[in-house]
């Protein structure tokens, strides 16, 4: 005997991702989830907008290193201490690390509470805040503790693009070159001739094709079975490099624009990209001040973490890497010794 429990979905979890000023909003009862950091230049600002009947702060560690089950605890103590139900909010106030952890609190959270993204990093607004990924680090690597939860909208401010960090700026733009490289060719060389820290309009068009890039790899896979894969460009490196630095070493859009750089001198070896579009590459990075090198001390060390990778599968590792500027390939079962090869050109 057979019973079938039929799961196919039926709920419409589409949003939507405005940018603009951030319009007013009220909420019957709110925790606003964040770190000292972004509050002591945007919370005066974010109260301007967002009211409600029942208002919280949560706030959490600054920091990567502080990505991981100790903070949610702390996240979801705030929410029982102030009773919030299902149908309360969570509002993710801050960069990638604020969001990945609000949205994962949210989504266990009496199994489940809403939650919006209000991004206040450029890397944020391109990449973190769009999909649905949530989650958090532990000792074995990055982002291994998580869920897929949609947030019921994210709101962008160009605002909060004023005070951030020269670093935390270049941060971001490696994410927008990544979906550059992997899918549009003309918007690669549209980001060539632009100057994203200095022409405001120029931004907002890069984050509106950003977003516009990811949200159509997000409805076609959301979770993440095929296409959606691709947006890992330069994060398997990337990853090991985080780690190995105890997530205090690189931001994360500093360790990935050395994971596509690093991405890309395999596919040279594969002999998939030529060695103009990944010079191009490296210099549109460099052309933001990011780094484009980083010193394995042990490259049989580097080698295993890989397979720690939540894209890894059955011992094989899945690489994403570019076949010419604005397309891409996902390979499997590239040789061990020509991943080797590449590691030992980064030896320290």
């Amino acid at each position: 005997m057979k019973i079938r429990v039929d799961l196919r979905k039926n709920v419409d979890d589409s949003y939507d991702v405005e940018i603009g000023e951030l319009s007013k909003k009220h909420f019957k009862k709110a925790c606003i989830v964040t770190n000292p950091t972004v509050s002591g230049l945007h919370l005066e600002y974010l109260k301007s907008k967002i009211s409600a009947d029942e208002l919280c702060v949560a706030m959490v560690p600054d920091g990567e290193e502080y990505k991981n089950m100790g903070t949610i605890e702390q996240i979801l103590s705030v929410c029982f201490e102030n009773r919030l139900d299902r149908s309360s909010y969570l509002i993710a106030f801050g960069g990638g690390v604020i969001g990945d952890m609000t949205g994962f609190a949210a989504s266990i959270y009496e199994r489940g509470c809403n939650f919006i993204q209000i991004p206040t990093t450029l890397l944020a607004c391109v990449d973190a805040s769009v999909g649905g990924k949530t989650g958090v680090n532990n000792k074995y690597g990055k982002n291994l503790v998580g869920a897929f939860y949609q947030p019921k909208g994210v709101y962008i401010d160009p605002h909060f693009f004023e005070t951030l960090p020269a670093r935390e700026f270049a941060a971001g733009v490696a994410e927008i070159v990544k979906m550059a490289v992997m899918f549009d060719k003309e918007f690669f060389g549209f980001l060539q001739n632009a100057d994203l820290a200095g022409d405001k309009e120029a931004l907002l068009k890069a984050v509106a094709k950003s977003v516009e890039l990811k949200a159509s790899v997000v409805t076609q896979d959301e979770k993440e079975h095929g296409v959606r894969a691709v947006l890992n460009y330069g994060h398997t490196f990337a990853h090991v490099i985080e780690s190995e630095t105890n997530y205090t070493g690189f931001l994360h859009g500093e360790a990935v624009a050395i994971g596509m750089v690093m991405a890309n001198t395999l596919a040279l070896k594969l002999g998939k990209i030529s060695a103009d579009d990944a010079k191009r590459v490296k210099e549109l990075l460099e052309k933001y001040s990011l780094p484009t090198t980083y010193k394995i001390k042990d490259a049989e060390s580097f080698y295993d973490k890989f397979f720690l990778d939540k894209k890894t599968k059955e011992g094989t590792i899945k690489f994403i890497i570019p076949s010419g500027i604005g397309s891409y390939e996902i390979i499997k079962d590239t040789p061990k010794n020509i991943v080797m090869e590449v590691l030992n050109e980064f030896l320290a």
